[in-house]
């Protein structure tokens, strides 16, 4: 007998919230697993980019997987990057992160305190940006 394991799949929708409209650009979300979080945007799971229309926006994703942490970013100049101000060091963009995880002096938040566990077939999470 062939036993397999189920497929994991689920709806996730992010409802960004705070978001400057004033600024312009584009609101990027970001799913990561543990490797490169919050980091390596390249080893992102799922990107999504939407325009800033709204102070509040919501995003749709099909996860496949029972655990992610999110990174939301507040890409002001399009670049894809996070842009630091003036110190070099802290974030110049709007920046939030899932379980209202912050940067801190220590750095940004690690994976462990950011990571969100599925249950249901359709799961919700909201995300506050902070500028």
């Amino acid at each position: 007998m062939l036993f397999t394991s189920p497929t994991f799949a689920t709806e996730l929708n992010i409802t960004v919230t705070n978001i400057d409209t004033s600024r312009g650009g584009n609101i990027v979300v970001m799913i990561f697993g543990e490797e490169g979080f919050p980091k390596n945007h390249a080893l992102a799971l799922l990107t999504a980019t939407k325009k800033v229309l709204s102070n509040t926006m919501v995003f749709t994703f099909l996860i496949n997987q029972p655990e992610v942490a999110i990174k939301v970013l507040h890409d002001e100049n399009g670049d894809g990057k996070v842009t630091k101000n003036w110190t070099g060091i802290y974030p110049k963009d709007g920046l939030g992160f899932s379980n209202d995880q912050k940067i801190a002096l220590t750095g940004p938040p690690n994976y462990l305190k950011s990571k969100i566990r599925f249950v249901a077939p359709k799961n919700e999470a909201t995300i506050s940006i902070i500028y």
